[in-house]
């Protein structure tokens, strides 16, 4: 598939010349063209606020080590990432007006598995600062703060309560999605950085802990780890379960017995993460009952379908009333004109040996309530300033901890942001985040040619043999596919050289400046004719105003 891109002519944009005028020095010139750096739709997507363009034009290179050093620089995390995050810069590709959105993740996790295999380590140049700094929890939000510390100078301890870092990588993931040697491997890196981790060290007492561990600032991460209960009447507890100590049991090895039938409540990603679990350890039957219908789940699309292709069914619009016994009654829901579900007065009986409950997760952040000027909201979430700073001098927090989504990405963001607003309060100084570039969304791009070449698949276990076991059931790709992915990148709002405008201007005013240096334009002989601009596929070159205007 080709074509031509009608969407930008020069007929389209003011006259940026006297047509009358012979072209060469000495025309009329109202316009002239400047390269620009514009914001590419992914980066300006990535919670994490990495350079995703950056790596991928270093990959698609075949140049794997700066790829992955470019990567790191944000995100300590890449093949946990490649593996957990939802994409959101997938969804916001220009690519994907064409012909499928560039499989980012997928390029990342590549990186990310190179490095495992490789050994590779980020080098921390920065000079010792002499600080110390305590970061309390070993969750993904905890480990990115610990790591950007690290590698601005900084002495880093992370305390974690539980016995492997991790938090929620660990024990909300299932393995079949996130293998623990990966996590561990990453976990591994950060510690040969100069990180201390100490495990089974639960905080009660924060400024006890801070004084005694002599620290000069504390990040505070101690995830959403508390589910929220429902009011049910229920004749036998022990067969209700919560979904996070359920995924907790089950990845340290003491999986609960559930019985045959297992009814999961809630229609999150956690619930189908608990569905897709019991099926893995035996129920013949997971179903999903949920309150709203499948368009207002709050869990991600492809989740939904891989709990699908295992067998998980889904009763949308369904609510639990009571569980006595084996007999769950529910109530049928429908939704009223705003979306909402309202009950009909419909009941019917499902039988069920066991109930887990995956209604979302709150943070048990009532240690925190003895540090004055620390300020909680109402579901116990502690309120921050922008640079991450409780109302306590020196105490920051981040992830599922304050008020935000919750996922892993915007928890490693969160540690990003957090550290280099420690480093700065450590210094004396005040962060200003820098002005971001204007978005090159996709109505920007002069794309003239383009070929139907789909997105690289990775390969995925079908539906029966995932169930057996918790092997990983998706894929990554080879080197050349990784690399052919990293191609399919269209450089959006950045200069990429590829000669286009050099090879285009009448009156040879394009300078080339040398590799990865770009162009210049010589203002003595350029007419302001525009073609460049026109021939740019990815809009790195606008047309200004001339406040020197040729007589």
């Amino acid at each position: 598939m080709q074509g031509q891109n009608p969407r930008r002519t020069h007929a389209d944009m003011t006259p940026a010349v006297n047509l009358t005028a012979a072209h060469g020095p000495g025309a009329v010139r109202s316009r002239k063209p400047a390269y620009v750096d514009l914001l590419p739709p992914c980066n300006a997507a990535c919670p994490a606020g990495e350079n995703i363009q950056a790596w991928l034009a270093l990959a698609q290179a075949g140049r794997h080590r700066e790829a992955w050093e470019a990567l790191v620089r944000d995100n300590p995390l890449p093949a946990v990432h490649g593996r957990v995050c939802y994409h959101p810069c997938e969804t916001a590709c220009n690519r994907g007006e064409l012909d499928g959105a560039v499989s980012i993740h997928a390029v990342e996790r590549f990186l990310g598995d190179s490095a495992i295999a490789e050994g590779w380590t980020p080098a921390v140049t920065a000079a010792e600062s002499g600080k110390k700094v305590l970061v309390v929890g070993a969750g993904p939000s905890g480990l990115s703060a610990a790591y950007h510390l690290a590698r601005l100078g900084h002495s880093v301890e992370i305390q974690e309560a539980g016995p492997v870092a991790g938090g929620m990588l660990h024990f909300g993931i299932p393995a079949y999605r996130l293998p623990r040697d990966v996590l561990a491997a990453e976990v591994a890196r950060i510690e040969r950085m100069g990180v201390t981790i100490r495990l089974n060290r639960k905080v009660d007492d924060l400024l006890a802990a801070k004084t005694a561990g002599g620290f000069d600032a504390v990040f505070v991460a101690i995830g959403a780890h508390v589910s929220r209960h429902a009011d049910i009447p229920a004749r036998d507890a022990a067969k209700m379960l919560d979904a996070v100590s359920y995924l907790h049991d089950v990845s340290v090895g003491d999986a609960p017995l559930l019985g045959r039938r297992v009814v999961i409540y809630g229609g999150g990603n956690t619930a189908m993460d608990a569905a897709r679990t019991a099926r893995r350890l035996g129920a013949e039957e997971a179903v999903i009952v949920y309150r709203r219908d499948r368009a207002h789940m709050p869990a991600h699309d492809f989740e939904a379908d891989e709990a699908d292709a295992e067998g998980v069914k889904f009763r949308w619009l369904t609510t639990i009333k009571d569980f006595a016994g084996q007999s769950l009654t529910i109530e049928r829901m429908e939704l009223d004109d705003k979306g909402r579900p309202v009950p009909t007065g419909e009941f019917e009986t499902l039988q069920a040996d066991s109930v887990v409950l995956a209604l979302g997760q709150e943070t048990d952040s009532g240690f925190l309530r003895a540090v004055p000027g620390i300020a909680f909201k109402s579901d116990g979430t502690v309120m921050v300033g922008p640079d991450m700073m409780t109302g306590a001098a020196g105490i920051f927090a981040g992830g599922d901890m304050v008020p935000s989504e919750r996922t892993v990405t915007i928890a490693v963001g969160h540690g990003k942001k957090a550290a280099r607003n420690v480093d700065a309060w450590l210094r004396g100084q005040v962060r200003e985040e820098p002005a971001k570039h204007r978005v090159a969304d996709f109505a920007l791009l002069n794309v003239p040619v383009f070929f139907d070449v789909k997105p690289g698949e990775q390969g995925m276990l079908e539906g029966a043999e995932r169930l057996d076991g918790f092997s990983e059931i998706v894929g990554g790709l080879s080197e050349a596919a990784a690399q052919r992915e990293a191609q399919r990148c269209l450089s959006c709002g950045n200069c990429f050289e590829c000669d286009q405008c050099f090879a285009a201007c009448p009156e040879q005013a394009i300078r080339k400046l040398g590799r990865g240096r770009g162009y210049s334009v010589d203002n003595a002989i350029c007419t302001g004719c525009a073609v460049c601009f026109e021939q740019c596929p990815c809009h790195a070159i606008e047309m200004m105003a001339d406040e020197g205007v040729r007589p």
